[in-house]
């Protein structure tokens, strides 16, 4: 009987954690873009691990990181007028097959040995202005997918947990490639990936969901509202605010793993490949942790816990010399990142009227990857002048400071949301007080 009420509980649990998987378009996003996003993670650990080998530069490793996202600090917003305005899922095709004919080049220089490292900053520039307008249409096509809108919130964590999973896998399949045939053949594998998640996008059954009419078409003036929203509601800026305080000073840890792997651990690419899926498994069980939520509700207790936990980490994980000790910390890195950023999206997402969602997610993908770009570059200079160790641990109390100033943001932040959870019936008692972890 005992074993019987188990298997209940467990299975429950099971169905509450992938209950976004209910909606086939969500599902098959979810198959194309996990097989997808395998490859994007071999490409981003071979691109690194190929600079150093032929440059042996921590600033170029900065500058490589700077080059793949800084368009979308520049073009973000703009492309999220233009994603309000056409069809995300077309969007979402068409920025997925130049990804794929980005990676073949870079496979083919590579595999026919002519590859420079003016090639590889172009490319990646390439990939940069791509993920301008593929990033606002992907965060704002997932409520396009799902059935239900209270599955919105899973959805999103499962989207994450993928993400993670794919960080888990990637860069340990890319460290025992490289080391065994270089690679050229990571890149390769990147660009076939792609078919998985074209093919996935182009079997949906997309319906386009009525909206609002627009009363401007003016682009100017449609960036200007969106601005204006954006950052006129106190609980979305304070949002982006830390959100970009993490990614310039916390997040650019990542481009420098390949130097603090053979320098600090005195390993290669395998063990970067190890370091890497450490991330990834942190960020994994982070996930999975945020699609068993039911509610959005104690996100910001999350956020402020998170997000210290990962100042600790980062600093814990600057001063290692040990490879276990840099493992586990580097994995208590992953899983409050990951939990930090993503009940940040889910809490925008939340909040964020339908009409004008697409402009909110540019400005939320300016945040995130228009400021990693600026935190690689100032990374990789000051690593070059002080050393890996001090440059972690700055961003490490950097990171700690933001969370700290979050935590005193959201008697604010509960003041401002709890009308929106009450219109939206996440508060379904309006004369009930918000819990305190909101």
């Amino acid at each position: 009987m005992r074993l019987i009420e188990l298997l209940s509980k467990k299975a429950f649990l099971f169905k509450e954690v992938f209950a976004s998987l209910e909606s086939k378009n969500f599902r098959l996003y979810s198959l194309g873009q996990g097989i997808s996003l395998i490859g994007t993670w071999m490409q981003q650990i071979a691109m690194s691990w190929l600079v150093y080998r032929l440059t042996g530069s921590v600033f170029l490793l900065g500058l490589i990181g700077f080059t793949g996202q800084a368009p979308t600090f520049i073009l973000s917003p703009f492309a999220g007028v233009i994603t309000d305005r056409l069809n995300k899922h077309r969007i979402m095709i068409a920025t997925q097959i130049l990804f794929m004919i980005q990676a073949a080049v870079l496979a083919v220089l590579v595999l026919t040995n002519t590859i420079q490292v003016w090639h590889i900053i172009s490319l990646s520039l390439f990939f940069g202005f791509i993920s301008a307008f593929d990033a606002p249409a992907r965060q704002s096509l997932v409520i396009d997918l799902i059935e239900k809108p209270e599955h919105l919130s899973n959805a999103i964590a499962l989207n994450s947990a993928m993400f993670n999973g794919a960080r888990l896998v990637g860069p340990g399949i890319a460290g025992f490639t490289i080391a065994i045939v270089g690679e050229g053949i990571c890149f390769t594998m990147n660009a076939i990936s792609y078919i998985a998640v074209i093919w996935a996008l182009m079997t949906m059954n997309m319906t386009q969901k009525q909206r609002p009419p627009q009363q401007e078409t003016n682009l100017k003036k449609s960036f200007s509202e969106g601005f204006k929203y954006t950052f006129g509601f106190a609980p979305i800026k304070i949002l982006l605010i830390l959100l970009a305080v993490i990614s310039l000073l916390g997040l650019p840890y990542i481009v420098l793993m390949p130097a603090y792997a053979k320098e600090l651990l005195k390993g290669g690419s395998a063990m970067l490949g190890i370091l890497m899926s450490a991330v990834g498994a942190g960020a994994l069980i982070g996930a999975l942790y945020l699609a068993s939520r039911k509610t959005v509700i104690g996100l910001g207790q999350i956020i402020s816990i998170s997000t210290v936990t990962f100042g600790i980490a980062l600093i814990t994980a600057a001063y290692s010399r040990s490879e276990w000790l840099s493992v586990i910390s580097l994995f208590f890195t992953g899983l409050a990142m990951i939990t930090v950023i993503a009940s940040i999206n889910t809490l925008i997402q939340t909040l964020a009227d339908e009409d004008k969602r697409g402009r909110v997610m540019s400005f939320y993908a300016m945040a995130l990857m228009g400021m990693n770009p600026i935190g690689n570059l100032l990374a990789g200079t000051v690593a070059t002048i002080i050393g890996i160790t001090y440059t972690l641990a700055i961003g490490g109390v950097a990171t700690i400071a933001a969370g700290i100033w979050f935590q005193k943001q959201r008697p604010l932040l509960r003041k401002h949301i709890r009308p929106v959870f009450v219109s939206k019936g996440i508060i379904q008692d309006p004369s009930i007080e918000a819990p305190p972890a909101n």
